[in-house]
């Protein structure tokens, strides 16, 4: 959503347009970028004392995030390393229990809800829009779950529509009817052929848990407090519809300006990404979610080899080495070996979780500014270098 602010033509601009502005500009990372999903030559997996100078100097660099908090786990063991400031004004470090926005690591949430109820028989992978839920578009009707899934179902992101973008830029914090997101594209098209080809987009995680809860009765939120944050042990983990966030939490910045950083942690009501992006956790609950989500420890081994069929396709922003897409969750071809997980951008936050295939391993590297191909071609080269070298050093592989 490359929306940019208008000129004031000597208006004095209120503080509340002006984030409304700069919003509507960063939500571009909502929809899809065109880029390659390949990263260029990267370093080998360094020690600790290696990584934390990376993030030091991630967080110097211009542009940088003015915080960066990693968590790496191998079975019980876990080590966390950190750069910068949680909050600006305070100079508090951050933490693992801190809050933050995990932006479209959502996504993946709704893949662990979706895919156990295909395990348990409520769901198939086959099911179609038109049988679960028939009053979006006829035209849209042979798209099938495992479609939305794998973003290959062409759907047309609601997050692109100028009825959208006018609504959050008048008012970011407006409350969105979540469950009527997909009503900005109602008189839309598919973009192409269902299955013929990848594209990601937000209004098919939108479609995902609409899907669930017909077949349930039951709100999305519910079932992810009863299939996901339950089995998993998640307890600072929600999905709310306003726009605070819980104390203490990570503060998300704006550093495209000249001066200080500026605070958008709170300027956007997540309702309007709901599904799609609008959870928020913390670095340690992010870590056991991934763990289990990756390890498929939520449904049998069926849905997890189905979970697996990888196609053609990256996540946004785009994560480390070679990206593939699988259902609801991406593989990272490293150097190193290849990590399963989800990345995602919000404005303020952008994220990685990643676990290996058995779910022993894992990482979450947070970063508090919004960091992606539209908005920081540049840094997002750099960060995704830093988080292969993560990745290596959860792999605990080298030269």
């Amino acid at each position: 959503m490359p929306l940019r602010p208008m000129p004031s033509r000597g208006v004095v601009v209120s503080p509340v347009l002006r984030k409304a502005a700069l919003v509507a500009a960063c939500l571009a990372a909502l929809a899809p970028a065109t880029a390659s999903a390949e990263a260029g030559a990267l370093p080998a997996a360094p020690d600790d004392r290696t990584l934390q100078s990376e993030i030091d100097a991630f967080v110097r660099s211009e542009g940088g995030p003015p915080g960066v908090i990693a968590v790496l786990r191998d079975g019980g063991k876990s080590r966390v390393l950190r750069a910068g400031v949680a909050d600006v004004r305070t100079g508090r470090e951050p933490r693992p229990h801190d809050h933050m926005r995990i932006a479209s690591v959502a996504k993946a949430f709704s893949g662990a809800v979706a895919l156990t109820l295909v395990n348990s028989g409520d769901l198939a992978l086959d099911d179609t829009l038109r049988e679960r839920l028939p009053r979006l578009p006829r035209a849209w009707g042979s798209v099938t779950l495992r479609q939305l899934l794998n973003h290959t179902s062409g759907l047309p992101d609601y997050t692109e529509a100028p009825s959208f973008r006018d609504a959050v830029t008048a008012d970011p914090r407006r409350h969105f009817d979540s469950r009527r997101l997909l009503d900005h594209v109602v008189d839309q098209p598919l973009n192409f052929k269902p299955g013929s080809r990848y594209r990601y987009s937000n209004s098919d995680n939108i479609a995902v848990a609409l899907m669930a809860e017909a077949v349930t009765g039951t709100t999305y939120e519910r079932l992810l407090a009863e299939l996901v944050y339950r089995p998993l042990g998640l307890r600072d983990t929600t999905l709310p519809q306003g726009y605070r966030l819980p104390e203490p939490y990570l503060h998300g910045y704006d550093v495209s300006g000249p001066g200080e950083p500026e605070d958008i942690s709170e300027v956007l009501s997540a309702s309007g990404v709901w599904a799609s992006g609008g959870i928020v956790s913390t670095p340690a609950d992010l870590s056991r979610f991934i763990r289990g989500y990756a390890g498929g420890e939520l449904y049998g081994g069926k849905v997890v080899r189905e979970q697996r069929r990888w196609v053609k396709g990256a996540s946004e922003p785009a994560g480390p080495g070679r990206n593939t897409a699988g259902l609801g969750i991406f593989r990272y071809a490293t150097r190193c070996g290849a990590v399963l997980g989800h990345t995602g951008n919000f404005p303020g936050y952008t994220q990685l979780a990643a676990a290996t295939p058995d779910g022993r391993r894992s990482l979450t590297f947070s970063v508090t500014t919004q960091i992606n191909k539209t908005l920081a071609p540049e840094q997002l080269k750099r960060l995704r270098a830093i988080e292969e070298d993560f990745v290596c050093a959860v792999l605990k592989k080298g030269r």
